[in-house]
C-alpha cells in the first residue's frame, strides 16, 4: 500500500465524513457558479432578443402609421378629407376593440392557473413536514 492509501485506511470516521462534506461543499459551490454564469449569459441573449422585439415594434408602428396616412389620403381622392380621417379613425378602434376582447378572454384564461399555484404552494411546508 502507498502512504496516502495508507492513510485513508486509517483514517477515523469524523475524518471522512469531514472529507465528504467538504467536497460536497466544493460540489454545491460549483454548481452555483455554473448557475449564475449560465443566467448571465442567458440573460444576455435574452436582453439582445428584447432589443430587436422593441426594434420591430417600432417599425411595425411606422410601418401601420404610414399606411393609415396612405389610406387617409387615398380615400379624400373620393371624399372630404375630414370624413377619410373619420373611416380611418373608425377602422383602427374596430381593431383596437377587438384586440382589446382577446385581451381580456387572455387574461381570464391566465386568472384560471393562479388559484392551482397557490394551492400547491400552501401545502409546499407540510409536504416538507412530511404530513
Amino acid at each position: 500500500m502507498s502512504a496516502p492509501e495508507k492513510e485513508r485506511t486509517q483514517a477515523s470516521v469524523g475524518e471522512l465524513f469531514g472529507d465528504v462534506t467538504r467536497d460536497f461543499s466544493t460540489l454545491m459551490r460549483k454548481e452555483v457558479e455554473l448557475a449564475k454564469a449560465e443566467l448571465r449569459e442567458e440573460a444576455s441573449q435574452a436582453g439582445k432578443a428584447g432589443g430587436l422585439f422593441g426594434g420591430a415594434g417600432l417599425a411595425g408602428f411606422l410601418a401601420v402609421l404610414f399606411v393609415s396616412y396612405a389610406v387617409w389620403w387615398g380615400l379624400s381622392n373620393v371624399m372630404d378629407q375630414g370624413w377619410a380621417a373619420l373611416l380611418v379613425a373608425i377602422a383602427w378602434a374596430v381593431i383596437g376593440g377587438v384586440l382589446l376582447a382577446n385581451a381580456r378572454a387572455r387574461l381570464r384564461e391566465m386568472r384560471g392557473v393562479l388559484p392551482r399555484t397557490q394551492e400547491t404552494a400552501r401545502q409546499l411546508p407540510n409536504a416538507i413536514r412530511g404530513r
